[in-house]
């Protein structure tokens, strides 16, 4: 009897508690395995980890076209894609136009199955990524879907004008020569370029990337900026640095 009475008055606790207790994550029938689902909107301002950085986020709000290059890690392509954002939420450009270079790492992935934006989607990943972070998965599904933001192959961009865009060429040293000619002079009215690269590691057969060649020479236009981050700028793993300093 009294284990039955004991058994009341915890279920009679219970019932009176749940109108108090809060659920930990509000979303109906959210799960951990949901995660990609939700909603993830990095709010804050980016800051500057280091005085290149520094110099990068300047020239980019300065300039009309930026490079920037500098080894794996020093946030090159999260930079140029937050600065994209921002220029967007503030009406200084209605598009945000993304490009990247179709190259494999060395080893070859054969036919991909699907339309276009299937077979580019395993390339195009480390952009979606950092747009998620920085508008959230629903948001960037929509500015997707209504062409404020495009994602494009390299070899579509022959012939066309971007005017009044934020164009991002990221990995752009497994570019050619030709083909970062082709990009640069796609620039139109009021838009900004930033092209994003490492030339000591390129993807394409030695002698064909166009990109450090390409820096050198358009440093020497007093209205374009060639920014070159180095080991110090690194935010990734501290091991990172120290991998490049031996590798």
């Amino acid at each position: 009897m009294a284990k039955r009475s004991a058994r009341y008055k915890v279920r009679e606790y219970q019932e009176s508690e749940s109108a108090t207790v809060h659920p930990l994550f509000p979303g109906a029938g959210w799960t951990p395995l949901d995660g990609d689902a939700r909603d993830r909107k990095y709010v804050k301002n980016i800051r500057a980890m280091s005085p290149l950085q520094q110099r990068l986020i300047e020239a980019v709000e300065e300039r009309a076209v930026v490079l920037a290059l500098g080894p794996a890690g020093t946030g090159k392509t999260y930079l140029a894609i937050a600065k994209a954002v921002e220029a967007l939420d503030q009406g200084r450009v209605s598009r945000i136009v993304l490009s990247r270079p179709a190259v494999e790492a060395g080893e070859s992935l054969g036919f991909l199955p699907g339309d276009l934006q299937e077979k580019l989607a395993p390339y195009l990943r480390p952009l979606y990524d950092a747009l998620t972070e920085r508008l959230g998965s629903k948001r960037l599904k929509a500015l997707l879907a209504d062409g404020a933001i495009e994602i494009a192959p390299v070899a579509y961009m022959r012939g066309r004008t971007l005017n009044h865009c934020f164009v991002v060429i990221d990995e752009a040293q497994n570019c050619t020569y030709g083909q970062l000619k082709m990009l640069l002079t796609r620039l139109g009215w009021r838009s900004t370029m930033v092209l994003t690269g490492d030339p000591d590691q390129t993807d394409l057969l030695s002698g064909l990337s166009g990109l450090g060649d390409i820096a050198s020479r358009l440093e020497r236009v007093p209205e374009i900026s060639v920014v070159r981050l180095g080991e110090a700028d690194i935010v990734r793993h501290p091991l990172v640095g120290s991998m490049l300093t031996v590798l």
